[in-house]
């Protein structure tokens, strides 16, 4: 298998997800604007949110994938069956326990997250996170799918998913905007129908692989296989590494809620456009990686270990690196272009774009974490990253209590960039100390390379952004004339990043990577 076909594939896919998932912002600021409500909306999403991170794409999947991976390297087709079924069937049940307590206890929860809503707001978020509630255990049995098609090196299915639900809420929000009161539940019931179509994606697939899960009625039994033993003695310190971050996006939360009315939905605007890099370079090659080291170690084979995260660090300093210069260069430009529009004014933009410039000081990083935690979790070593997420939980607050009485809500997001920095930096520090990673030769050439390279795009980013009247724009012709500018300028600028890089004497080429 080719990983950089694989990777790109991943990538491609995902572009096409993040590209719904803009579409979907795009209408929330048109209708809704960045208020009370946008601000109940997000709160609300979150709770789930935090629950699939924790089942899905965290803690569960960096223990199942490397068992799985190990149990199809050296075990019976039989065993691998019954190692699935089971772990389906202590998931679901699990989950519908969570979900029924989470619908119950919501205006605690809401409390607990973001106690500075208005009222209004705040009964508003509670409604609508006993509705979406459940979705995380839609969206973490998509997920568990997803982790056995990704071992069986089915890519296609798992990244076209999430793009299910950003259409089902920009569906929902163009047909219900106008007969739900408040209008925003509109998005609620459209996060519900996601998952539904979600998880109904994935069976054709997984029956294709002959890996459909079964779901038994016995939860005992289930939870007493030795499968599940392994899975959960894995994913509970996991949880802990998962949870501390997601301690922090709480905090952030509960603090946001008490700033000024928007703050919380600023944040979410520019989270979305800084998930569109984070998701095509780091999910997809985190995505590649880890059942690749997973099978490297199940092999035995250190040397190819470490050749699979030198590749996976380089593609991310050649691809992050000019996402962060154009996310810091180019920020008004593309806020201006995707969410200013209706209800979305001129202040929300201007608050949207401090917001989108401090994320972008930390996409290496968060770019990097998702490279580098594979490194441990291929090898079942998920304690190592928890002690470092407690450091890094630690160091984020720190740089709250002194960023957000100077920036506000921007303070947050500088806060979380500099603990992905330090995050990635601590792993990276980790992984090298074990001799699990051993920079291939040639590092410092090829950095110097990428930033010299970077100086006509940062350049050509940095006319456009200041020659263009982006904000005082208006009416449908002008909507499609600063769209014309803003996407001929990055095509522009990436142009010459990439002839720099070829006169420079890079090559595609060196990218290639066969497993």
């Amino acid at each position: 298998m080719n990983l950089l076909k694989a990777a790109y594939t991943v990538s491609l896919l995902t572009l096409v997800s993040r590209i719904t998932g803009l579409l979907r912002e795009v209408l929330v600021a048109r209708y809704f604007g960045a208020s009370a409500w946008t601000d109940a909306f997000n709160v609300a999403f979150r709770l789930p949110n935090l629950l699939r991170r924790l089942f899905a794409e965290g803690a569960f999947s960096q223990a199942f994938i490397p068992i799985l991976a190990q149990s199809r390297e050296h075990d019976s087709p039989e065993a691998n069956r019954k190692l699935v079924d089971d772990v389906a069937t202590a998931l679901a049940w699990i989950l519908a326990a969570v979900s029924v307590v989470g619908v119950l206890l919501a205006p605690i929860l809401i409390f607990l997250t973001a106690s500075g809503l208005h009222p209004a707001a705040f009964d508003a978020a509670v409604w609508m996170t006993r509705l979406m509630f459940p979705y995380a255990g839609l969206i973490s049995l998509v997920a568990l799918s997803a982790g056995i098609l990704n071992t069986w090196k089915h890519f296609t299915i798992p990244s076209l998913t999430p793009a299910l639900l950003n259409l089902s809420v920009i569906v929902a929000a163009i047909a219900l905007h106008r007969v739900m009161h408040p209008p925003v539940y509109a998005l609620a019931v459209g996060v519900m129908a996601g998952g539904v179509l979600q998880l109904a994606l994935q069976w054709p697939a997984l029956r294709r692989y002959a890996v459909v899960p079964r779901i038994h009625m016995n939860a005992l039994a289930a939870w007493r296989s030795p499968g599940v033993s392994r899975v959960v003695r894995q994913m509970l310190p996991a949880s802990m590494a998962v949870s501390v971050a997601q301690v922090s996006l709480v905090i952030n939360t509960q603090i946001a809620s008490h700033l000024q009315a928007g703050s919380v939905s600023w944040l979410a605007y520019a989270d979305r456009l800084m998930e569109f890099p984070t998701a095509l370079l780091g999910v997809a090659l985190g995505s590649v990686l880890l059942p690749s080291l997973s099978r490297a170690h199940a092999a035995g084979d250190p040397e190819r270990y470490s050749k699979l995260l030198d590749w996976g660090l380089r593609l991310t300093l050649l691809l992050a690196l000019p996402s962060a210069v154009a996310l810091g260069v180019f920020a008004k430009p593309l806020i201006a272009i995707l969410f200013n529009y209706g209800h979305f004014n001129a202040f929300d933009l201007d608050q949207t774009t401090t917001a989108l410039r401090a994320y972008g000081l930390g996409l290496l990083g968060l770019v990097g974490v998702k490279i580098l935690a594979p490194g441990f979790y291929a090898k079942r070593d998920v304690r190592t990253p928890v002690k470092l997420a407690i450091i890094v939980l630690i160091g984020t607050q720190a740089m709250n209590a002194l960023f957000v009485p100077w920036l506000a809500h921007a303070g947050l997001a500088l806060a979380i960039s500099c603990g992905a920095l330090l995050n990635a930096a601590l792993l990276l520090r980790g992984l090298r100390r074990r001799g699990s990673y051993r920079p291939e030769p040639g590092w410092a050439m090829f950095a110097a390379k990428v930033l010299l390279a970077l100086l006509p795009l940062a350049l050509i980013l940095f006319w456009g952004a200041e020659h263009f009247p982006w904000a005082h724009w208006s009416g449908t012709a002008a909507h499609w004339k600063r769209l014309g500018a803003a996407f001929g300028l990055m095509a522009v600028a990436a142009t010459a990043y990439f002839l720099a890089l070829a006169l420079l004497g890079m090559r595609p080429s060196q990218f290639r990577h066969r497993e």
